[in-house]
């Protein structure tokens, strides 16, 4: 720490809060300190109020007193910073309206999560509750010339405790709440002579569920979970300081990815779920992948008894008798959620100084899985339609299929009951009134054909989210600490992640049936073996990602006078990424007798309802996988001019240019016209700011004013249930008011604002899932049974497309087009139909259209998601002295979050609705703060805060999936030091 750092921290009443006898700030203690915050936001120790960057710092008091216990808690208390779970095990967290919005294996993080100043890829890090820190520092902005990898957003930088050298501690602390919860925590720091210490803390979490499942009356939603964390700091002299970190955190139990699902139910079928609310209740599961494939409608059109069908596609569906539990913490599931998390970081740290030069080289080795499987509906489906045709299909494996020949002549075709009694066998092993088994995915690709399956009395959807990935990065670091004007900062970093087996999965009894019965009658009409159509799942599977990425950055600091500082800053970033993927459905014949990988069926070529399976068309010839590559470069930089007006006051402006990667989309089935991979995302940001100090210390307010000018903002949505990317571009501008007011040495309170206007720029033209029409009232939105996908049919007049379609239909026997309920929000008709057939009946100059997979419609204006246009909280603390040297500390912070959008389509079925929460703590300290005894409550009004939502696609139904921030929690704590 340099000596004008030192001095200038020292002086700096600093403005976090802490449940503690201290108020005052005397000096920083040589191991550390214990009061006051430093930062190392320009990557050099700095007092908060002199660093030239909208930054939030927590201290390891304030997060304890906050009660900010992981990230979720952490966006409560911050300007300008929402954050939410996401579908695929992942989270956002989004800064200024700029949030992960790409989902994908190759899409890079718009906020760039570090450890000690390292980046992370695919952590875990928020899935743990914070224990043993030293500050949680919150970067706002770009932060490219500084921070390892390129960011748009900003940074959040988790700096851990490190061993002291000069003394012994040890902490223990022990808490229990509410759904039997219960959480130790403990920490040793044991010096080793005079050069070395050693620090070795934990934490173990595991309460019961927040959910009930009234299936079987269990809780689920549970957290079962522990970390590690052990840290050497070796100081062989005054000029050198090696730091050595082992982190592995894991957690295995029922946790939830989504806490509900909600639809406005549409009683067609055609999209599942209207246009207007999110109501409790179900998607119409006709509108499902696996109702189409496995209807009598699509049977009769593919030639096959219409009785082995399910279910009729204008009849009853699978959910028309479900009641959808009216509340958050209430789901009816016969599948018990399973989630498993695993996370080693491994950390070396070298600090050497020479005279006024530092060299720093940081390197960081991390291994992270996680694997997360639920119901994929979240409800009950009812077997009762079934039975017609599981008991068809068990007399045809008994007997085999029926010739229609009168006698001499064979009744039955003679060898065809072993096409469907490998079918009867895995999928109604006990007969038609038995058990339902469907396909497991714990094993690659193998299912219930291949002997790996879940049964059950009620039909099973669920679906599955997993990862392994592995990554490590060095970084080196020079930066100056001269007496005169001038200083600089020059850094390189070398990362490399590798990802294996990334899958998304969807299983369910339909599926299985569909790709059965379609697979046994295609191989005995062909004369092959009995086979069925492989894969029987749906799944999406990255084999192999690569990322490859190298920086090189730096910066200089040029003291103009003695009160205006100009900093400039330049980065050069290479990024190269290569995915090897493919994705199946019921896509090519594996026999039944194949009981292995089904990739390694005999049957070639491999053959599927549309033709050749190939994984990728773009290359000749017949590919298992697709394998893709990109590289990226780009030079970025930032200016920064500063003034200290007094000592305690000080004016900034900066220009910053941030720059994050593109990446590849993932292979499509059915294939639609997307892009296959997808650009850069590049923000110029300016920013003017002011931080203060008024009245010796009793006042701080920090202010600051942004405006963002985006191009390419990576956005996702979901195409053939497959997440791709595209680019818009985007206008963001907001301001943001932090301060803290010490009225007297035992009053503090801290307050917060920010406004946010982030609104998509320019013309962008996409198909609204929601909504495939457009709002055209002219158009017909067309759920096609082949593949559960939508397209829209136009016309050039009133009535010319449902005309069209229902002649159309006609030779299929399928329905005219239906309208939707007028409260539905969908001006168009709709039908069930083939989009492929209906494009190849278009009369020529008929001015009538096939879309794919919709109208679209002018997204201009926009608010992006997860941008909440205003945040406001409160903190108050009052520290009394009891006697004895005791005190009684209570608490309390409310924070209210405002309007936002879980989607970039807008509108009242994607608003989130503003929410409240609020926290509460009262601590006794012992003298000399050596124990305490602590009373908590979290969100006192138990709301059911909503903090970002999914819609899935056309094949799943069109229902929602929303996050929430946890249940009401309230319960004690004790603990000591020594």
């Amino acid at each position: 720490m340099n000596k004008k750092a030192y001095w200038l921290a020292s002086a700096v009443v600093m403005a976090l809060p802490q449940v503690s006898n201290a108020q005052e700030v005397i000096a920083e203690d040589p191991d550390g300190g214990d009061n006051v915050i430093v930062v190392t936001a320009q990557r050099q120790a700095q007092s908060l109020q002199d660093v030239p960057i909208a930054v939030s710092a927590f201290s390891a008091e304030a997060l304890e007193s906050q009660q900010i216990e992981n990230a979720s808690d952490l966006q409560l208390t911050l300007p300008n910073v929402s954050f939410s779970k996401g579908n695929f095990t992942s989270a956002s967290f989004t800064i200024r309206g700029v949030g992960d919005l790409c989902v994908g294996v190759t899409c890079d993080a718009a906020t760039a999560i570090h450890v000690n100043g390292s980046p992370l890829f695919g952590t875990r890090l928020f899935e743990t509750e914070y224990f043993d820190l030293e500050r949680i520092e919150v970067l706002r902005g770009p932060q490219g010339t500084l921070f390892g990898r390129n960011a748009t957003s900003g940074v959040v930088n988790v700096v851990t405790a490190k061993p002291k050298l000069s003394r012994f501690e040890a902490e223990a602390q022990f808490e229990y709440g509410n759904f039997n919860s219960i959480e130790a925590r403990g920490m040793v720091n044991v010096p080793i002579g005079d050069m070395i210490g050693v620090r070795l803390a934990g934490i173990y979490v595991n309460r019961d569920g927040y959910t009930t499942n009234l299936y079987d009356g269990s809780d689920i939603d549970a957290r079962d979970l522990y970390a590690l964390r052990g840290s050497l700091r070796f100081e062989p002299g005054p000029d050198t300081t090696i730091d050595l970190m082992g982190y592995y955190f894991r957690e295995k139990d029922t946790r939830l990815r989504n806490q509900k699902q909600t639809c406005q139910r549409d009683p067609l079928g055609v999209l599942g779920c209207l246009n207007n609310r999110r109501d409790f209740d179900t998607t119409n599961a006709n509108s499902t992948v696996g109702a189409t494939l496995s209807s009598s409608e699509f049977f009769a059109i593919q030639g096959i008894p219409a009785v082995l069908g399910l279910g009729s596609l204008y009849g009853p569906d699978g959910f028309s008798g479900f009641q959808e539990p009216g509340d958050v913490r209430v789901v009816n599931t016969a599948y018990t959620p399973f989630y498993f998390a695993e996370e080693l970081q491994v950390q070396a740290r070298l600090e050497q100084k020479f005279g006024a030069m530092t060299l720093t080289a940081t390197g960081i080795y991390q291994d992270t899985e996680v694997d997360s499987r639920q119901d994929y509906f979240l409800g009950i489906q009812s077997r009762a339609g079934f039975a017609p045709a599981l008991n068809t299909l068990d007399f045809f494996a008994a007997n085999g299929l029926p010739t229609g020949l009168a006698p001499p002549a064979p009744a039955f075709i003679p060898g065809s009951s072993a096409y469907f009694s490998p079918i009867a066998g895995a999928l109604i092993p006990d007969g038609p009134q038995g058990v339902l088994c469907t396909s497991d995915n714990d094993d690659g690709s193998r299912g219930a054909f291949e002997g790996n399956s879940l049964c059950s009395e009620t039909p099973l959807s669920f679906d599955r989210s997993s990862e392994q990935r592995e990554s490590w990065s060095g970084e080196l670091i020079l930066t100056s600490d001269f007496d005169g004007p001038f200083n600089f900062l020059l850094g390189g970093i070398y990362a490399k992640s590798k990802t294996t087996d990334n899958s998304y999965y969807v299983n369910s009894f339909a599926l299985d049936y569909a790709s059965a019965v379609l697979g046994s009658f295609g191989s005995l009409s062909g004369g092959l073996p009995p086979s069925y159509f492989a894969t029987s799942m749906y799944r999406n599977n990255s084999l192999e990602s690569n990322l490859e990425s190298y920086g090189i950055f730096g910066e200089v600091y040029f003291d103009l006078s003695d009160r205006l500082t100009l900093t400039g800053g330049l980065r050069y970033n290479n990024d190269k990424k290569d995915v090897t993927a493919r994705t199946t459905l019921i896509s090519f014949l594996n026999p039944y007798a194949n009981d292995g990988d089904p990739f390694d069926t005999p049957i070639t070529p491999l053959t599927g309802p549309s033709g050749l399976f190939d994984a990728d068309p773009g290359t000749p010839g017949q590919q298992l996988a697709q394998f893709r590559e990109v590289s990226f470069d780009e030079i970025t930089g930032r200016a920064v001019l500063a003034f200290e007006v007094t000592p305690d006051n000080s004016l900034y402006a900066s220009y910053s240019r941030g720059y994050k990667s593109g990446g590849i989309n993932p292979p499509l089935s059915p294939i639609f016209a997307v892009s296959e991979s997808f650009g850069s995302e590049s923000i110029d940001a300016f920013e003017i700011g002011s931080k203060n100090v008024f009245a010796n210390g009793a006042l701080q307010l920090n202010a600051t004013a942004f405006y963002y000018k985006y191009s390419g903002l990576q956005l996702s949505r979901i195409v053939a249930r497959t997440s791709v990317n595209d680019t818009v571009d985007a206008n963001i501008w907001g301001v943001e008011l932090e301060s803290v007011i010490r009225p007297d040495p035992n009053w503090l309170i801290n307050l917060s604002f920010s406004y946010l206007n982030a609104k998509v720029a320019g013309d962008q033209f996409f198909s609204n899932p929601r909504d495939p029409g457009g709002g055209d009232p002219d158009a017909v939105i067309i759920k096609d049974i082949s593949n559960g996908a939508h397209c829209a049919v136009t016309g050039p007049a009133l009535g010319v497309a449902d005309a069209f379609v229902a002649g159309v239909n006609a030779a299929l026997g399928l329905r005219a087009p239906q309208e939707f309920p007028s409260d539905g929000n969908i001006a168009s008709s709709g039908a069930f139909g083939i989009c492929g057939v209906l494009a190849s009946a278009i009369p020529a100059n008929s001015g009538i259209q096939v879309l794919s997979p919709g109208v679209e419609v002018n997204i201009k204006g926009n608010t992006l998601p997860q941008a909440p246009n205003v945040k406001v909280s409160m903190g108050v603390q009052y520290t009394a002295e009891v006697g004895n040297g005791m005190t009684l500390v209570p608490r309390v912070d409310i924070s209210m979050t405002g309007k936002q959008y879980g989607n970039i389509f807008n509108g009242r079925i994607n608003r989130i609705q503003p929410f409240v929460q609020a926290n509460a703590v009262l601590q006794l300290n012992g003298a000399d703060e050596r124990w305490f005894v602590r009373g908590f409550v979290q969100n006192i009004f138990d709301s059911n805060s909503v903090t970002g939502l999914y819609v899935t696609d056309a094949s799943s139904g069109n229902f929602t999936n929303i996050y929430t921030l946890d249940p009401r929690r309230y319960g004690v704590a004790i603990g000591a030091k020594f």
